[in-house]
């Protein structure tokens, strides 16, 4: 199984996903929907979802 690089898009998407999780859990920005413990680890684990992809899957 080969990977690659992922494109500047997945990986800049992914880096705002997490970069909103991270300071709505440690510097106390109100993030819309990034409330509860739950989601917010919902939302890390999605962005690691997208940059996962973004090296596996072709054409991303």
């Amino acid at each position: 199984m080969a990977l690659k690089a992922p494109g500047i898009l997945i990986f800049m998407l992914s880096v705002v996903l997490s970069l909103a999780v991270l300071f709505s859990r440690f510097f106390g920005a109100s993030v819309p929907y990034l409330t509860g413990d739950t989601t917010q680890f919902y939302a890390m684990s999605g962005a690691y979802l997208v940059l996962l992809l973004g090296c596996v899957m072709r054409g991303l």
